[in-house]
């Protein structure tokens, strides 16, 4: 369960992804011409000046991508034939992040480095007790936004760490609250329970602290919408899957 995490790309994945933007101090070198070495911030007009080419649009774009393109100035005007230019971030702008719904300290924060997901969740305080075992990543691009739902306990698993977004500036981290379901009648301690992934009847009853003495396990029945939000009663066995919202009935033994 991921509630008691305290944790604690940009574009969606690798690290050499990150898009540069206003305020993001940049070192960029280029080999065999330490003249050439350079430190600049990136303006409000998402520009910085370089040597011999003048004004380079770096906001929007990655790191590798701001070194083909200064590379490919000074090889077309003829400064430097086939140079091999290197940038860095060396001091990243304050990020803005907002991480709503079911965490302890929802709203938006800061970010003074690269971060991934679990990092702007640690800021959050954590997920709330009540909070979702997946998580979604909103980004805007081109206008559009982007959804991307992640797995926080696949996350934790090995090989898990792909999922691990990095987040840029804007976007917005949400958790939702954890799906419920509901059991009454014959069992210990009726009422609301949080779903877990893959739970089944048998495990929903033991949550329930179990069948009371003068209960059964026969005849269980489960209360569930249909597709068009109709309410069916269903025959239940102890391996059926329990989704969200469902209503375990268990009745009284007739011996």
């Amino acid at each position: 369960m991921v509630c008691a995490l305290l944790l604690a790309a940009p574009a969606w994945s690798a690290d050499n992804d990150y898009r540069m933007g206003t305020g993001d101090v940049l070192r960029i070198t280029v080999y065999g011409q330490p003249d050439l070495a350079t430190e600049a911030r990136v303006g409000d007009s998402g520009n910085i000046s370089f040597p011999l080419i003048g004004d380079v649009k770096m906001a929007g774009v990655t790191p590798a991508q701001g070194e083909t393109e200064i590379a490919q100035r000074l090889s077309k005007g003829g400064f430097i034939n086939e140079p091999f230019v290197t940038l860095n971030v060396v001091q990243y702008r304050g990020q803005q992040i907002s991480v709503l719904g079911r965490v302890n300290r929802p709203g938006r924060h800061t970010l003074e480095k690269v971060s991934r997901v679990t990092d702007v969740l640690a800021l959050a305080g954590g997920i709330a007790g009540d909070g979702a075992d997946t998580v979604t990543l909103v980004r805007t691009r081109d206008g559009k936004p982007e959804y991307r739902d992640i797995d926080m306990i696949a996350l934790f698993q090995p090989g898990g760490e792909a999922s691990n977004e990095m987040v840029q500036d804007g976007d917005i981290v949400n958790v939702a609250r954890q799906p419920m379901f509901y059991i009454y009648g014959e069992v210990q301690r009726p009422g609301a329970f949080r779903l877990e992934q893959n739970m089944s009847v048998v495990q929903a009853l033991s949550m329930g602290g179990g069948v009371t003495a003068r209960g059964t396990q026969k005849g269980l029945k489960i209360m569930r919408r249909d597709a068009s939000g109709e309410l069916q009663q269903l025959d239940a066995s102890l391996a059926d899957p329990v989704k969200k919202d469902d209503v375990i009935y268990v009745k009284e033994s007739l011996f």
